[in-house]
């Protein structure tokens, strides 16, 4: 499952990937790195110190994201490994989307919708007809980014201090 552009130009690729290699390690720390900064400067004032990060990071593992429970995807941007999402599933029609993830410096370059086509078909891919995630409310670009890819408000299938709004999308709707 490999997406690309036509136009000339560094393009994005998006891949299936081993969710252990140092690249995916890489994408996984900045990822969390992102969100929880962004967390510390809200709620706390300041960024959270590199041991509170390796702690926490440490705390949420992410190799369910390996078959049989889970696929992890990295995007390409001319090459090299921009962004990530993961896969994981929670029955045999639904996959969670997590770990959604573009470098700072390639957001607005098409990254984000072509990780969410590769999502999408993936996840059909390995059976599922419908894709859930939870986010947190001050994540507005990645909300914007999935309302714009079909995905709509649904009611809380999670628990968590970070879960402040669901959404889901019905592949087989989207199919139609």
């Amino acid at each position: 499952m490999t997406t690309g552009t036509t136009a000339p130009g560094p393009a994005w690729t998006v891949t299936p990937a081993d969710v252990t290699t140092d690249e995916a390690l890489a994408l996984l720390r900045e990822y969390y790195y992102d969100v929880a900064n962004r967390y510390g400067r809200l709620h706390h004032g300041e960024d959270f110190d590199a041991e509170v990060l390796e702690a926490g990071l440490a705390d949420t593992p992410s190799d369910d994201l390996a078959e049989p429970t889970g696929l992890f995807l990295i995007g390409r941007y001319d090459g090299r490994a921009q962004s990530c999402a993961g896969l994981r599933r929670l029955d045999a029609a639904t996959v969670e989307l997590t770990r959604v993830y573009v470098r700072p410096g390639l957001r607005g370059t098409g990254g984000g919708a072509r990780l969410l086509a590769a999502v999408d078909s993936a996840a059909l891919a390995l059976g599922a007809g419908r894709i859930v995630l939870d986010t947190r409310l001050d994540l507005v670009e990645a909300r914007a980014l999935y309302t714009r890819h079909g995905y709509r408000e649904i009611p809380a299938y999670s628990t968590g201090p970070y879960a402040e709004v669901w959404y889901g999308k019905d592949l087989t709707e989207a199919a139609r």
